[in-house]
């Protein structure tokens, strides 16, 4: 029957049986009785026959006065106060699970006026979100709610001894793409990680979360906070909602695939949902049931009515469209991991960039399969290469017998969602096409026992389990036993090999993770390892293990091995060897030990490729070496941080969505290899994003066309270079050999804070931190001073009773100096040899940047004052050597002068400049004779590929004129770099006032044939060349740089002064340099 306005008025129009009955002939149901509790409710209860509706759970029908008057405010307000509390919230839970309603039809007392509410009971109490109110004759009840409840529409449940009406879709529009569900789950995700931290300070410490919290943190993350208002921070909160949205959708994809196997509707609510999760991820079956299992009081009453909300969403979701989806691969892009992408994009979108890494993309994944696949059947004779079944015997773990194990035992060390072993699996089945009815003997004997996982967080680890099993239901696998899938929520590079069983619940089911992964780690012998290890500079994994392991001590067996702090033997002497804690060179140390446990294999990884040619991993670089046999690198490029273009000059791409550049990686040791250092085989891939998906599609190791590398000591280089220009560029003095005292330039993490155009509000700001007549929290909010530890900063600065001697210039960026606070108490990085030789000194400092990151090496600058890290190029620190080294016996934060002092130079190089030149120069020519060559463009061009790896080295020359020439130039170059030199009173611009009143305006600065615009008004300098407009001094196009940094500031008239005199020191450097060209007969020097 239709609803209409006219069926609808029979429901509110005489006695209550009467529109009781009215109602029930509307709706279609066999059965309408009142509440035999004698409750102010009457029941209908839904069902094709009588007989059916006698075991469906019914839906409630009461009468209320305060509908015939009350607005809809006045309504969820009446309906949720402590009384109404009692009788409706009280009287769904007080029913036996039979009698219980799924729903409430209040309807107004008086006849043909009035509102009608829909209510949705769930676990917790009653709230206002769970109450829909309606004008009796409104078109939405007629048109959209009440027809949902008719017989014909409504869908039912069945349970083993009464069925239950899927009321949601009254209340909750039906999604029907997995974009919009994906937004509708990381909205609620986005209320459960709000509301754990509320519900965990209300609990005891024995209560559900607490213990939760702490096996988290024992087991797998131990600087695990409970919450975080760090969006990419992880934290208890955000893993536990992630968990329960991707879980209960876990459970609803497969109850779903599981009822169209059946031909039933499972019901799927908080009690159900863990039984619905596949046998193949017990753990998480295990973590789902514990929370079925948990009472309201236990849980709370909104994070119920969270998860239940999640369920009600999932119950109405259009399952079979968006599943639909799920079994097809769209665009090359994998349909199940897009899902999650979408999810953290609306839950989190920063941490959705954080976590970018989980999805590789689809070719570079193919390209790495099927080339260990034909390594495997060619160097190793494994014909089935991947689906090779051999088994062979090896030790027992507890050391006594042989036990049988499959050889070609596969693992993802850092699995993030599965994409690899998807791959694995889909190229294994493809050798089944001729014979298909093998296939499911084969998965449960020869494949899932074969194909491991690791993954430390619990969103991608539920996202891989889910989709490697629809995967395998897809290709015709049923999963009739326990089997699981052996992806196992570890850290792979913790060091507890031996964890003893825990005596609390949740910690016991991380140790039955942990303990699986760790018989792998240990004693599996595993042969290929594959996948794409997480980049982070600033690891959270400092395991002893690991950390003792990249240092050449494995302290599983107390046996030393190769470390990659170490080069030819000897300590690699870095300063700052950070890059080496980065998590994908751990991943790579874990996965080289274990193949070489196994003692033959295969690595092969995508990684972050910076450890190709950073002087940082040459120890690493002849620890590989010397490990394996064959080495092949295919450099994809892609870093925008470099700059990278391709060789012909157009545009380069990466195929991820980051700035780092990348690289494949397979490292092949060979059962009997030689004990030879290995080959290396190096390619490039340029190009667009596009093209090198579509090259990597096409191609594999055997069609790539490789060059062989031999890597030479010290640097053991895994990229191309000329050998012989090698053996003449290393002939020079490298500058660190020749002045030993250097220095990153310092650091203070809040430049915006420790540093200023204008001392008088620098001091402002320190005696504000000073003085304490502002707060900690305003100051750190005034400032967005972050988590700095602002109290005891305060505590260091009051304990300095000369505080205001500390203010100083600096320089910032190239010929921009400016006025800082130079003291630990505001700087975390001050740099104990800044303050000892050149704050408030008589000092000369070269600084130079170790690596060139984008270019041809100009990473040079000379300062009298302290020189800031990224000075020349940003964030990858720029390294000074001064001139001048003071007497060390009164080194303290004073910034006092001390004129005892000595020459930056070792004896053993001081001695060789001697020997060349058979006399002795003053240590200042020397100095002004690095910096002159160092300023060669011949030099620079010439020897390109080896200052973009290391620091430069300089070479001597025997010619006294040509020393002479070179130091005069250089000593020109110092003074007009210091802005001292007397040619910078000579200006050759103008600047023109159009009606912007020289503010920088943002999009500006712009070059306009010769004139340097800054700001829409058309404010100007006229007269800028353009090569001195495109000049660079490291990262910085000085030019555009020094004014962009100005940005929305008023141009003093000193400041335009200042302009004008750096284009005269930028044009001057560039005859200067062409007169050093000139000068030096050709390399290398005479």
């Amino acid at each position: 029957m239709a609803f209409t306005k006219e069926n609808l008025r029979a429901v509110i129009t005489g006695t209550e049986t009467d529109r009781v009955e009215a109602l029930q002939q509307l709706l279609g149901y066999p059965i309408k009785q009142r509440d035999s509790q004698g409750s102010r409710f009457w029941y209908l209860r839904p069902g094709k026959t009588k007989l059916e509706a006698e075991e469906t759970q019914p839906i409630a029908v009461g009468f209320y006065s305060q509908l015939n008057s009350y607005t809809d405010n006045e309504i969820k307000a009446f309906l949720t106060s402590p009384e109404q509390q009692q009788e409706i919230y009280g009287h769904y839970v007080s029913r036996m699970a039979e009698d219980q309603p799924v729903m409430y039809i209040l309807l107004p007392s008086q006849e043909e006026t009035g509102r009608i509410a829909l209510v949705l009971p769930t676990e917790g109490k009653l709230r206002q979100r769970q109450i829909q109110t309606f004008e009796w004759n409104s078109t939405q009840l007629l048109k959209s709610r009440l027809p949902r409840l008719q017989q014909s529409s409504l869908p039912v449940a069945g349970k083993a001894l009464f069925s239950t009406p899927l009321v949601e879709w009254v209340f909750y529009d039906s999604v029907a793409t997995a974009k919009d569900l994906a937004q509708r789950l990381a909205a609620i995700a986005r209320q459960i990680e709000e509301i754990i931290p509320t519900v965990y300070r209300a609990e005891s410490e024995n209560g559900y979360l607490h213990q939760l919290f702490t096996s988290f943190q024992k087991e797998l993350l131990p600087n695990l906070k409970v919450s975080s208002t760090d969006e990419k921070e992880y934290s208890f909160a955000d893993i536990y909602a992630q968990t329960v949205a991707y879980g209960l959708f876990t459970a609803r994809v497969f109850s779903y695939e599981r009822n169209q196997d059946d031909l039933k509707t499972t019901e799927f609510n908080r009690q159900t949902a863990w039984n619905l999760l596949p046998e193949t991820n017990p753990f998480l079956r295990n973590l789902f049931r514990d929370i079925s299992e948990r009472s309201p009081v236990e849980l709370g009453d909104e994070l119920i009515e969270a998860i239940v909300e999640i369920i009600s969403y999932l119950r109405v979701a259009k399952m079979e469209v968006i599943l639909r989806d799920f079994h097809q691969k769209i665009n090359q892009e994998d349909i199940v991991i897009r899902f999650y992408e979408d999810f953290l994009s609306a839950y989190k979108p920063q941490m959705r960039e954080r976590r970018g890494v989980y999805y590789t993309p689809q070719p570079v994944v193919s390209y790495i399969v099927r080339s260990v696949d034909h390594i495997l059947k060619k160097d190793f004779g494994l014909k089935d290469g991947l689906a090779d079944a051999t088994k062979v015997q090896v030790k027992s773990p507890n050391g006594k017998g042989v036990t049988e194990t499959h050889k070609v035992l596969i693992t993802d060390p850092a699995v993030g969602t599965g994409t690899f072993l998807y791959e694995v699996i889909n190229h294994i089945h493809k050798s089944f096409a001729s014979k298909p009815e093998q296939w499911s003997d084969y998965v449960a004997q020869d494949l899932l026992p074969r194909l491991l996982g690791f993954e430390l967080l619990m969103a991608p680890y539920a996202v891989a389990h889910m989709k490697l099993g629809l995967q395998l239901a897809e290709l015709g696998y049923k999963f009739d036993t326990a089997e699981r899938l052996r992806v196992y929520l570890t850290n792979t590079l913790q060091e507890a090999f031996h964890i003893p069983p825990a005596n609390n619940h949740f910690s016991n089911l991380f140790w039955g993770e942990a303990d699986a992964a760790n018989q792998i780690k240990e004693a599996a012998p595993v042969m290929v390892i594959l996948g794409n290890p997480p980049y982070s500079g600033h690891s959270a994994n400092n395991g002893d293990w690991i950390k003792n392991l990249l240092k050449g001590k494995d302290t599983l067996t107390e046996q030393q091995t190769s470390s990659y702090f170490e080069v030819d033997g000897k300590p690699l002497g870095e300063k700052n060897p950070k890059w080496l804690n980065d998590d994908y060179v751990k991943f790579i140390r874990f996965a080289q030990w274990r193949i070489e446990k196994t003692g033959y294999g295969v690595l092969a990884f995508v990684t972050n490729h910076s450890y190709l040619d950073n002087p940082t991993f040459r120890g690493m670089r002849q620890s590989l070496m010397e490990t394996f046999d064959d080495i092949y690198v295919l450099d994809l490029h892609g870093n925008s941080k470099k700059k990278e273009k391709c060789p012909d000059g157009s545009k380069d791409e990466n195929v991820f969505d980051i700035q780092q550049g990348v690289s494949i990686n397979i490292f092949v040791k060979h059962p009997n290899g030689s004990k030879n250092k290995a080959i290396i085989h190096h390619a490039d891939l340029w190009g667009d994003r596009d093209c090198k998906y579509d090259w990597l599609e096409k191609n594999d190791l055997t069609t790539t066309q490789w060059i062989n590398l031999q890597p030479q000591s010290q640097f053991y280089l895994f990229i191309p270079q000329d050998n012989d220009l090698r053996t003449e560029y290393e002939k020079g003095w490298k500058i660190t050999e020749a002045m030993p005292v250097n220095v990153l330039g310092f650091q203070t993490h809040r430049d915006h804070f420790a540093i200023d155009f204008d001392k008088t509000s620098l001091y402002k700001r320190i005696a504000d931190l000073y003085q304490y007549k502002i707060s900690d929290e305003q100051l750190l909010k005034q400032f967005d001073l972050g988590t700095w530890d602002i109290k005891k900063a305060r505590i260091k600065l009051r304990s300095m009773a000369d505080w205001e001697t500390a203010f100083s210039k600096c320089l910032y960026r190239p010929f921009d100096v400016r006025e800082c606070y130079f003291s630990d108490a505001v700087m975390d990085r001050p740099r104990r040899e800044l303050i000892s030789h050149v704050a408030g000194k008589d000092n000369l400092c070269i600084g130079i940047g170790r690596q060139v990151f984008q270019g041809n090496f100009c990473h040079v600058i000379v300062s009298s004052k302290p020189i800031e890290a990224n000075v020349i190029q940003p964030a990858n620190g720029c390294v000074v050597f001064p001139l001048y080294i003071y007497s060390q016996n009164r080194i303290s934060q004073k910034l006092i002068f001390d004129k005892q002092r000595s020459f930056n130079f070792t004896q053993v190089f001081f001695n060789a400049v001697k020997d060349k030149l058979n006399y002795t120069p003053t240590p200042e020519a020397i100095f002004y004779y690095i910096y002159a060559i160092l300023h060669s463009s011949t030099y620079r061009t010439r020897y390109a590929e080896f200052l973009k790896i290391d620091f430069p080295r300089v070479p001597l020359t025997s010619s006294d004129r040509l020393f002479h020439q070179l130091a005069a130039y250089g000593e020109e170059l110092v003074a007009l770099h210091l802005m001292k030199s007397p040619e910078l009173d000579n200006k050759i611009t103008q600047f023109e006032e159009r009606g912007g009143h020289r503010i920088i305006d943002a999009g500006h600065p712009e070059h306009q044939q010769g004139d340097v615009v800054i700001n829409k008004k058309g404010d100007r300098f006229i007269g800028v060349p353009e090569n001195v407009w495109n000049f660079y001094v490291g990262g910085y196009q000085v030019c555009q740089k020094w004014l962009k940094d100005r940005k929305g500031r008023t141009l003093t008239q000193e400041d335009i002064d200042h302009y004008q005199r750096i284009v005269i020191a930028l044009q001057e450097t560039i005859r200067l340099m062409q007169q050093i060209d000139e000068v030096i007969p050709g390399f290398p020097l005479p």
